[in-house]
């Protein structure tokens, strides 16, 4: 049975782990680079040795450590695994409570910029009817709530723990927000607690993605979709494959040495270089970093990729339908574009928003952006 208690909680790391990293970094063994490739092979060996030196020599663990304690953070047991999450109440009383869900590579450190804004939005420049009360969990089997010990932990058991911690928090009524895998727990959390959520804001979904069966070729957000697809499968998607399939495999390696996670996770928070050849990232080097140390420090390499190896049987079938009133926000340089007649299949689309900028991690790329939208949203599903 689990204990219920919600413990108060802060970070701090162990100065031997510290030490050890120092060690692994000063030591890395690099691999060779064949001249004149491009990212299209991953990311390029100068990339990871300019990131890593500055990770050695320059980057203050101490300091981003600090600034995370900033949010009060608490743990509790939920299906028999320890659960991190902050919660970070408004001051204003009638707050609508809110769960944001990362996913991967992602961890709590992807909505240190929107935290503010939406629990106190007063303070910035904003109406404060608008306000959150913010609750921000680690996915079980990701950095603070640590690796999972059993196999088993879909978006759809998560989606059951988010609702009992909501439960164990006293809220009844609360919305929900994620992307990329907090999208498909957020959508199941509303499609099993709909009396409960109050609606639902995604900015991935990838079940409303179009394919050359489905799409109307004439028109070109259609056809782009189609065209993302094809990149993600046969070029950007390399990650995923590994670890859809032999996740136990890549953790090998994760898990030992600190710079093949940097590399891992670098790749994938890089912005569209394809134009330019030189790679570029959706935030800065400390935010960046900050993200790979929860991942290094917590040992999540292998269990947060086990999410893809345990959903992999489900990807592309159509998702079962969800009565939740449902935003989508399409950002132009995500990973899929969904396309709003496909979604409207099998959800509730009160809110259709296209953006101009913006990729697969909003809460890092266009902050302000998501702040307004999850404010529209909400504004006609607070009760």
């Amino acid at each position: 049975m689990d204990d219920t208690a919600i413990t108060p909680y802060r970070i701090d790391m162990p100065q031997p782990a510290l030490d050890d990293l120092a060690r692994r970094l000063e030591h890395t063994r690099w691999p060779d680079e064949p001249a004149g490739i491009d990212g299209s092979y991953g990311i390029p060996v100068s990339c990871v040795r300019e990131l890593t030196e500055y990770w050695r020599t320059r980057y203050d663990w101490r300091a981003q450590e600090r600034k995370l304690n900033a949010l009060p953070q608490f743990t509790t047991e939920i299906d028999g695994h320890t659960v991190h999450f902050a919660h970070i109440r408004s001051p204003e009383p009638d707050a609508l409570p809110l769960v944001l869900t990362h996913g991967w590579p992602g961890s709590i450190v992807e909505f240190l910029d929107v935290v503010g804004p939406l629990a106190d939005p007063r303070a910035h420049g904003g109406d404060p009817a608008d306000a959150f009360h913010v609750v921000l969990p680690s996915g079980p089997g990701f950095p603070l709530s640590g690796p999972t010990r059993r196999t088993g932990w879909s978006c759809a058991r998560v989606a059951g723990a988010w609702a009992e911690l909501m439960r164990r928090l006293g809220y009844s009524r609360y919305g929900a927000h994620g992307g990329d895998f907090g999208s498909l727990i957020s959508r199941e959390l509303g499609r099993l607690n709909p009396e409960h959520v109050t609606g639902v804001h995604l900015t991935s979904l990838f079940s409303a993605s179009a394919t050359a069966d489905n799409a109307d070729f004439s028109v070109p957000a259609e056809k782009l979709s189609v065209e993302k697809g094809y990149r993600y499968e046969y070029e950007l998607g390399g990650y995923a494959a590994i670890q859809g399939t032999k996740p136990q495999l890549i953790a090998y390696g994760l898990t030992d040495s600190p710079v093949a996670q940097l590399a891992w996770i670098a790749d994938v928070f890089q912005v569209d270089s394809a134009s330019t050849g030189t790679p570029a990232f959706v935030t800065d080097r400390d935010r960046l970093l900050t993200n790979v140390m929860l991942y290094w420090l917590t040992g999540t390499a292998g269990s947060s990729a086990r999410y893809y190896k345990e959903g992999v049987e489900t990807w592309g079938e159509p998702e079962p339908p969800s009565p939740v009133p449902t935003a989508v926000a399409v950002f132009p340089h995500d990973l899929a574009v969904p396309i709003r007649r496909l979604a409207e299949r099998d959800n509730n689309i009160v809110r259709w928003t296209e953006f101009d900028r913006g990729g697969h991690f909003p809460a890092l790329e266009e902050p302000d952006l998501l702040v307004a939208d999850l404010r529209a949203f909400f504004r006609d599903h607070r009760g």
